[in-house]
């Protein structure tokens, strides 16, 4: 792959999705796009660039998003989060749900379902009810693999080492062969979309909680700050934002948003970013 090939598709995965691919970046892209080549019969990279940029490379554009991007997830993952969830999020919107208010959440970026899954798990510990009651969880990711992954609901025995006995006896079952698959009980809470953060949200709203962890380290200052305003338009007035351990909420979108605790954040009251419009 030469730099003139690499830069053209550093420029088209970040049109596509807002992922920054600096130049130290470029061995992994070539690694890791080499299969793509062999499962298309393709033989050089200039053949490769070709077809994602031009008009029939559409599929195959999604196809180099998947395959450049990290899916790095656990069960209970940065556990403080769920612990928080538990204790001082979700008691007062389960009340609520039980005068027949409407409740939200959204896992964005949710990989291989193990965070949507851990929300449903908290929520059902505190609300067994939680299925029939107005309460439904979002999961959504750009990559369609795995979403595809999620919805299957299937883990290896290894997978689960996070999650307590109690929890893996009340909502996984043995399949065989070491795999666990979740329960229709936790099923019932949960819609999987695929879905581009950088293009335009097929919602509006209001969320009452909104998980986006080790998304936005991938990208850019700009478009951090747009995605920032756009969850600030989509999320209830003192709903929840968590978000990974490194990453931060920029000082000019904090005009949205309170601090709530290690890396997560309430919206405020104050200011009001607009409809959450697409940053391209």
């Amino acid at each position: 792959m030469s730099r003139a090939e690499f830069g053209r598709i550093a420029k088209l995965v970040y049109s596509e999705s807002g992922i920054v691919l600096p130049d130290s970046k470029q061995p992994l892209v070539v690694s890791r796009l080499s299969k793509r080549l062999r499962v298309l019969g393709l033989g050089s990279f200039s053949d490769y660039v070709q077809l994602v940029e031009g008009a029939q490379g559409q599929d195959e554009r999604g196809c180099m998003i998947s395959a450049l991007t990290t899916n790095v997830t656990r069960f209970l993952r940065e556990i403080h989060h769920f612990e928080q969830l538990r204790q001082e999020v979700l008691p007062p919107l389960i009340a609520e749900a039980r005068r027949g208010r409407r409740v939200r959440i959204w896992s964005a970026g949710c990989s291989t379902g193990e965070e949507p899954y851990s929300i449903a798990f908290t929520l059902l510990d505190a609300c067994p009810e939680a299925a029939r009651l107005d309460i439904k969880i979002l999961a959504t990711d750009i990559d369609p693999e795995v979403i595809a992954t999620a919805q299957r609901g299937i883990y290896p025995a290894q997978a689960l080492s996070p999650l307590p006995p109690a929890t893996l006896g009340k909502y996984l079952q043995p399949r065989g062969a070491g795999q666990h698959e979740v329960t229709e009980a936790v099923r019932e809470l949960l819609s999987f979309r695929v879905l581009n953060l950088l293009a335009q949200w097929p919602f509006r709203g209001p969320f009452d909680v909104i998980f986006c962890r080790n998304v936005v380290i991938y990208l850019d200052a700009e478009t951090k700050e747009t995605l920032w305003q756009r969850y600030a338009s989509v999320l209830a007035p003192g709903g929840y934002l968590f978000i990974g351990h490194s990453e931060r909420v920029s000082a000019t979108a904090m005009g949205y948003f309170q601090t709530a605790g290690v890396t997560a954040y309430r919206r405020s009251g104050a200011g009001q970013p607009g409809p959450a419009t697409a940053p391209h």
